[in-house]
């Protein structure tokens, strides 16, 4: 069996910047062993799995180690290949999935997506979770899966050398630490999630659909310019709209080829 593959920088106006991610259409879903072995081997933060369904696709998403129920640079990268490779010229796209149906529709300059918001409420900062990064914390808050932690300038986040091994063992699956931005953005992060097989994510959609709505409370607006301050680095413009969250960005080609299974 072939099955074509394609590797993309998402959230990345060239190649070797944001956060790739590889993805596969197919006529079905196969196995899911087969699904997380295929992602074990492509070894990136995240593979996405695409299949036709009645004018729209059905999405999934696995990490070297686990399915995950959103990922927003897959879903992005996803976009890019069936509007630019296997439907050239479409303008919009709705991927149904575990998180519910997401929409991206091409823009001027990249694309625009529609993801559902995160809950983010007040919550103490755990002591093993500021041992583990090294910095201390102004506050916390945390989503349905991972711990946010606000420090108090872009350059402590930029500088952190967390601990991961401890923060696998939190009771979270990620962290998502972030601070006031600087050189022209609103706000920078970055994210951690050993747990799931990711030590740091480059770039994440879905840990912008947490930070949204926590900016948008602190900063009182609900547009923002945004930076993921990982090695690799990403830009996103993020607007708060209701209990959604809109996030924009681009995609760069790196790979295109076909996977043998035998």
């Amino acid at each position: 069996m072939r099955l074509p593959i394609f590797q993309i920088d998402a959230f990345a106006t060239r190649q070797f910047t944001g956060n790739p991610a590889a993805v596969m259409p197919m006529d079905h879903f196969l196995e899911d062993a087969v699904l997380q072995a295929l992602a074990a081997e492509n070894n990136l933060a995240e593979t996405a799995f695409l299949v036709p369904d009645n004018g729209d696709y059905r999405l999934r998403w696995f990490t070297p180690t686990v399915e995950v129920p959103f990922c927003g640079h897959a879903t992005l990268a996803s976009a890019a290949v069936v509007m630019e490779r296997l439907e050239p010229g479409r303008g919009r796209v709705v991927f149904h999935s575990k998180s519910g149906p997401l929409t991206v529709t091409r823009m001027e300059a990249g694309y625009l997506m529609d993801f559902p918001a995160r809950s983010v409420r007040p919550a103490p900062v755990p002591l093993a979770l500021a041992e583990a990064l090294g910095a201390a914390p102004i506050e916390g808050a945390d989503d349905a899966s991972n711990h946010l932690v606000l420090l108090r300038d872009a350059q402590i986040v930029r500088d952190l050398a967390p601990d991961l091994g401890a923060i696998a063992r939190l009771d979270r699956t990620g962290v998502i630490v972030t601070a006031p931005g600087d050189g022209g953005y609103d706000f920078v992060s970055r994210y951690f999630a050993p747990a799931k097989g990711i030590p740091e994510d480059p770039v994440t959609g879905g840990a912008h659909c947490a930070l949204v709505p926590y900016w948008a409370s602190r900063l009182n607006k609900t547009t923002f310019r945004a930076f993921q301050a990982s090695r690799r680095g990403g830009e996103i413009l993020c607007r708060l709209a209701g209990d959604r969250v809109e996030l924009e960005g681009n995609c760069a080609f790196y790979l295109e080829g076909a996977v043998e299974l035998h």
